[in-house]
């Protein structure tokens, strides 16, 4: 079996990225070799763990059964690794993580450029999306998650709060009345975003009223800076976390309506698998988010 443990690993890096040119490339591997090695892997274990088509490749049910294994093996290799690597304080390894799209230009990316700067050995492969990511089912270490999050068998730790401005572009605010209630938001358009309830609840700073009001949408989107885009182009309001519009109200472009009003603030967190691959890394990595103090 000791020979074929670096078949193992391969395969689990096949099943990881999807196809065996990608596994090439971060194996630093010619993709007849990868493919190569999965090949010599079923002929020893007398299976099929792979359907290949021209599109993509899907495991059987052998396949599943044994990557799960195979996973076991590689994230029990890794602790080891890892926690010899913390007593040295020097790191070592990938992490997978997920974030959303809008963070792309944060201070959560400016802590992961220093993370990186801090330990060389240490490398990234950074997914930024807006949509949900199944941590177990993608192969992640860590995801970064905004918002509230609901009961979960993940590891999670906040990381910090941002604030969430309703904004418009200056020439769509001057075409309407004066607001200095939500409920004169009424007949303003707004662009949605997909993610979030069309109902929207507002707290006066002054009085600690809260009202909540209802979208009314033309424009829905799933993608924070099409939001931005779309009211840039005075298609609305939005709703958005403070880094994406401070300047741009700054600059005039924006409006900050009711100011006097505030949106529960979003929660940023880091979640993580219970039985992580890498998790003495992992839990490193959050740390310094968490001391880094993101937002």
């Amino acid at each position: 079996m000791i020979n074929h443990l670096r078949h193992m690993a391969v395969f689990a890096r096949v099943v990881d990225e999807g196809s065996f040119r990608l596994a090439a490339k971060e194996l630093g591997l010619a993709p007849s070799r990868v493919s190569q090695t999965v090949s010599d892997l079923e002929r020893y274990l007398g299976v099929t763990l792979l359907h290949r088509s021209t599109r993509k490749l899907v495991l059987t049910s052998e396949g599943r059964r044994f990557y799960g294994h195979v996973v076991n093996a590689i994230r029990s290799a890794e602790a080891g690794l890892n926690e010899l690597n913390a007593q040295s304080q020097a790191p070592v390894g990938e992490l997978k993580i997920s974030l959303p799209a809008f963070l792309a230009s944060s201070t959560i990316s400016t802590a992961i450029s220093e993370f990186a700067q801090l330990h060389p050995k240490v490398s990234f492969s950074l997914n930024y999306t807006d949509q949900v990511m199944d941590i177990l089912s993608e192969g992640l270490d860590l995801s970064i998650r905004v918002g509230w999050l609901e009961d979960s068998s993940l590891m999670a730790r906040k990381l910090g709060e941002s604030k969430r401005l309703l904004v418009a572009s200056k020439r769509y605010v001057e075409t309407k009345p004066l607001a200095t209630h939500p409920l004169d938001l009424q007949d303003w358009d707004w662009v949605r975003f997909h993610m979030r309830p069309s109902t929207v609840e507002f707290t006066s700073s002054t009085s600690g009223e809260t009202v909540t009001i209802t979208e009314s949408a033309r424009i829905g989107v799933n993608s924070a800076e099409a939001m931005r885009h779309f009211s840039s182009q005075d298609m609305g309001l939005s709703i958005l976390p403070e880094h994406l519009v401070q300047s741009r109200i700054n600059s005039g472009e924006f409006v900050h309506v009711l100011p006097e009003w505030s949106l529960k603030s979003l929660g940023y967190y880091a979640v993580w698998p219970d039985k992580s691959r890498r998790e003495n890394l992992t839990l490193m990595f959050v740390r310094f988010l968490a001391d880094y103090g993101v937002s």
